[in-house]
């Protein structure tokens, strides 16, 4: 498997971005450790692009006609390598050398389930999906179940315009899709991988506990009633510090602060001190002083753990440095890694991308919420990706919500590296 073919741009008008996009691709196309002829595109566009998505689609269908199956959705913004266009007219693209028998594309027309896909074994997805889906963690958590390693990773559509995704399987051609153009709103959709597909993913937190993790011993549907065995309230104010006798400084200190879900049993709080990947974060929507309790914007069960928690420029560098040096150093020798190494901290020339570090390309989805600013600069976060992983081909978007194994996150970011051979 060689590296795969990216391009991204940003222009007021999207032909011209498109154009430069082509350009690049096409200039990796032609050079020796990047693959000649993919077949499968990612394609991310800002929500500046929204209404002209059909036609770029189709632009770029004709542009590359070796392309026959293309999947991707909108965001507030699009990540590339090395790069990242928030809130701006912009688009990302990367082109994916796999074998033919080793993907699927599905989406609402042609769905994992279909006669189309049978005989088909899912290993594992990348999963978009609209935010608005009516009981979408349910509906993850079954795709999630029809996979063989229960592992999804993706992200929810986000932008002003309303949510999209891209989904088009043999250039339209393939039974089930029939004569969909690829651009659908509503659902979920994206690609199902086989076994001979060896991907690599991680999940990074954005917030840092503020407050020990405690048991929900009493909870109704999303109002936490007892934590410990005491009022949930009363937990709040004192691990807070704050009194509902001042009301404008708790409700200030509450709106900063947000709720870890963890099922029992799951990684939680680590020994570091950091939030763990099964932890999900939620926002707090309520105080209920009557019954002591708090809202939260999610359901929670009694016997679940928490932890009150912030969100934290320093944590989410620090947990996505880590992730990155995971993934590297699980693909790496140990003579690979101190290569890699030397070369990110060298200059552009030698740090770019080599199939010897095995990463043929790389999907990032970020939760819109981290990007611009929350890393202390424009493009701060990518650019800790690049020093971090090393400078390999990604693509990906700021979602409106997060997607890795089987559930739903926020405030996170889920990086997924294709792996050579």
């Amino acid at each position: 498997m060689k590296l795969f073919p990216t391009g991204h741009a940003t222009h007021p008008q999207w032909r011209m971005a498109a154009g430069l996009a082509l350009a690049q691709l096409r200039a990796q196309m032609a050079l020796p450790d990047y693959a000649a002829a993919p077949t499968l595109g990612l394609l991310y566009i800002t929500d500046h692009y929204a209404a002209e998505a059909q036609e770029i689609l189709d632009h770029l269908g004709a542009e590359l006609p070796e392309i026959t199956d293309w999947s991707g959705t909108v965001g507030f913004g699009v990540a590339a390598n090395n790069a990242e266009y928030f809130d701006e007219p912009a688009l990302s693209v990367m082109l994916c050398a796999l074998p033919s028998d080793q993907y699927r594309v599905f989406s609402g027309v042609a769905p994992l389930g279909s006669s189309e896909m049978s005989g088909f074994e899912a290993h594992t997805a990348l999963v978009h999906a609209d935010p608005g889906t009516p009981e979408l963690a349910e509906l993850v958590g079954e795709m999630a179940g029809r996979t063989d390693t229960g592992y999804l990773f993706g992200g929810l559509s986000s932008g002003r315009r309303g949510a999209l995704q891209f989904a088009l399987g043999g250039n339209g051609n393939i039974r089930g899709h029939g004569a969909a153009r690829g651009v659908f709103s509503g659902g979920m959709s994206g690609v199902v991988f086989g076994e001979g597909v060896r991907l690599v993913s991680r999940v990074t937190q954005g917030c840092e506990p503020v407050s020990r993790e405690r048991e929900i011993t009493e909870a109704d549907g999303n109002l936490l009633l007892q934590l410990d065995g005491e009022p949930a309230l009363d937990v709040l104010l004192a691990d807070l510090q704050i009194s509902l006798d001042a009301p404008q400084e708790a409700i200030e200190v509450v709106r900063a602060t947000l709720v870890g879900l963890v099922d029992a049993g799951s990684d939680g709080i680590r020994r570091t001190g950091d939030l763990g990947a099964d932890v999900l974060v939620r926002h707090i929507i309520g105080l209920d002083p009557t019954r002591r309790g708090i809202a939260i914007a999610d359901t929670a069960e009694a016997g679940m753990r928490m932890s009150f928690c912030r969100r934290s420029p320093q944590a989410a560098r620090a947990d996505l440095m880590r992730i990155c040096a995971e993934i590297r150093e699980e693909l790496e020798p140990e003579e690979q890694t101190l290569a890699t190494a030397r070369a990110v901290a060298a200059g552009e020339a030698e740090a770019a991308p080599h199939p010897a570090r095995r990463i043929a390309g790389a999907v990032y989805v970020s939760c819109s919420g981290r990007g611009g600013a929350h890393f202390g600069a424009p493009g701060a976060e990518m650019q800790i990706v690049r020093h971090a992983l090393g400078d390999v081909p990604l693509t990906g978007f700021f979602a409106a919500g997060e997607i890795a194994r089987h559930h739903v996150y926020g405030y996170t970011g889920v990086l997924t590296v294709f792996v050579t051979d």
